[in-house]
């Protein structure tokens, strides 16, 4: 087990991660992780996660019960019933519905976690922290930690509200009924609650609650009393794997989309050893079993319905297979139809399914690196060593090979403003900032914009000569390179502007005052968020996109 192997590492206070995340990602490769992790887990709320929790329908919050196990469950409101004061707080008009397994739950003082989370957009964020004060209508939250998500593995779905109220039908039990494993064993979604609090008074300390999401069967139920799931790769935090390791008292949430029904679990998590190659083959690093102690089912709960799955948008067939560089190649689209794709905007991502040989099928999404003025979709991918979807693309992937997609998604577009435009990416964070800079070139106004990438080098710098197409001729348009380390043939071309990376100082320095769009791995996106505000930069004129 985990802990037995690492059980010497030594905890550092100043660490975002408890010692028990710290040893997962020891284990797993990834301390590097806490370098940017500093920057990127806050102890405030930016405004745009405080403006995102205010626009939410429902939250996803987990606590503990009077016998301290975590559960998850979903509150909802009508519009506005979340409202944010200030950058550590948000006020929330709602509380569980009766017979929920957290009825009465949320007192002052308690550890609670919030996720929000957009299924129809596929962005989430995270709050941490502990209930301030709660009467009977509103619960007030304090922030411990607060950090956002990549939505990998997210299911697009459509939200409305049923016009008739609520009515809970409770079921209580400690086994799973037929038609519960049923539920678990062809859902795609479900959400997990976690937490460990040691000595002291550690911010790392508390609850949390994630998402988890797969393909229909991804959640197995090989007993009435027992699931086991994937842990799939995702920001390298593991705050669930870590909370599991110190403190196996877990809460599962799974959803019926179609009536807004919960099942509710609580019991206890372990991580298993290794996946077997089968597991691999799909990006998964663990397996987690969770034996239940307690069920609470509550049929129509709640007002909110999702359509269960996206319409997909059609079969999509590759028409065009372009190497990029060293490590990226792109792949063009038409419809399988031939007839025409739905629209999208610079920024937006797709989200697409394999097939692979073995029969199995892998769901990942793109951003869209063509213009939106083109007939067809073109998404450009890094192939990750280990990477189950990359590398299938990039391997046996050829022309005319049939996928399914969704419709284009994401709120990482152009923003409205005549504002001159910082456009800063850095690896395949060039993807959406390439399909923006089409339709910048297109433009009669005339902004100043400014295209700002960095690279290790010219063998993994993709769409250099697209890009310089782009802004021939266009005295508004500028496009300037760093490469952190370049080779000896860059130094003799010198294709690149500067040697080093990208510093929030370089991008201030550009325009004053500007619109900074910002799109790359988290650990670029903390240092330039952060040094970009300690120069004065307000938080409205930053946006950005992990990946």
């Amino acid at each position: 087990m985990l802990e037995r192997d690492f059980n010497a590492l030594a905890r550092d206070g100043a660490s975002p991660f408890h010692e028990g995340e710290r040893i997962v990602q020891e284990r797993l490769g990834v301390r590097k992780v806490e370098e940017w992790a500093r920057k990127a887990i806050r102890s405030f709320m930016p405004d745009q996660h405080r403006e995102f929790f205010e626009a939410q329908p429902f939250l996803i919050m987990a606590a503990r019960d009077a016998e301290g196990r975590p559960w998850a469950t979903l509150v909802e409101g009508d519009d506005g019933f979340v409202r944010s004061p200030d950058p550590t707080s948000l006020e929330i008009r709602s509380r569980p519905v009766h017979g929920d397994a957290l009825e009465g739950a949320f007192q002052p003082g308690a550890d609670l976690a919030i996720l929000g989370i957009e299924l129809a957009t596929r962005r989430r964020n995270r709050a941490n922290g502990r209930i301030g004060r709660a009467d009977g209508e509103t619960i007030d939250f304090k922030l411990d930690q607060s950090f956002g998500n990549c939505p990998q593995y997210i299911r697009a779905r459509d939200i409305w509200r049923s016009p008739d109220e609520p009515a809970p039908r409770v079921v209580r039990g400690t086994r799973l009924s037929a038609s519960q494993k049923r539920w678990i064993g062809t859902a795609n979604t479900f959400f997990i609650g976690t937490g460990y609090r040691g000595e002291g008074d550690n911010p790392a300390f508390g609850l949390d609650v994630s998402h988890r999401g797969g393909e229909r069967g991804f959640v197995e139920v090989p007993s009435d009393s027992r699931i086991r799931f994937p842990d799939y790769a995702g920001n390298d935090y593991y705050n669930t794997l870590g909370n599991i390791l110190k403190d196996a008292r877990t809460g599962l949430l799974f959803l019926d989309f179609s009536t807004g029904s919960l099942l509710q679990l609580t019991g206890r998590a372990r991580i298993d050893s290794a996946p077997d190659e089968e597991h691999k083959a799909s990006g998964v690093r663990l397996l987690v079993s969770f034996e239940i102690d307690e069920i609470v089912e509550l049929g129509s709960a709640l007002r909110l319905r999702w359509q269960d799955d996206a319409e997909t948008a059609r079969s999509l067939r590759l028409i065009k297979k372009t190497r990029e560089s060293e490590d990226v190649t792109s792949f063009t689209f038409e419809a399988r139809d031939r007839g025409p794709l739905p629209a999208f905007e610079a920024g937006q991502h797709l989200p697409i399914e394999l097939k692979l040989p073995s029969g199995g099928k892998l769901v990942r999404t793109y951003s869209l690196s063509g213009s939106p003025a083109d007939p067809h979709y073109r998404i450009s991918v890094k192939r990750t060593p280990g990477g189950a979807a990359s590398s299938h693309l990039h391997e046996a992937f050829e022309l005319g090979a049939i996928i399914e997609s969704g419709r284009p998604a994401g709120d990482f577009t152009l923003p409205e403003t005549d504002m001159p435009l910082v456009l800063a990416s850095a690896g395949i964070g060039i993807t959406p900032m390439l399909s923006m800079l089409h339709i910048l070139a297109a433009e009669e106004a005339g902004r100043p914009v400014w295209f700002v990438h960095g690279a290790r080098d010219g063998a993994q710098h993709p769409f250099w000569e697209e890009i310089r197409r782009l802004v021939a001729g266009r005295p508004n348009l500028h496009f300037l390179t760093y490469y952190s380390r370049p080779a000896a043939s860059d130094l003799r071309g010198r294709d690149f502007d500067h040697t080093g990376r990208i510093s929030a100082q370089d991008l201030a320095a550009l325009a004053d005052p500007a619109q900074y769009l910002l799109c790359g791995p988290a650990a670029f996106l903390a240092g330039l968020e952060a040094g970009l505000k300690a120069i004065g930069v307000r938080d409205d004129r930053i946006r950005y996109e992990t990946f």
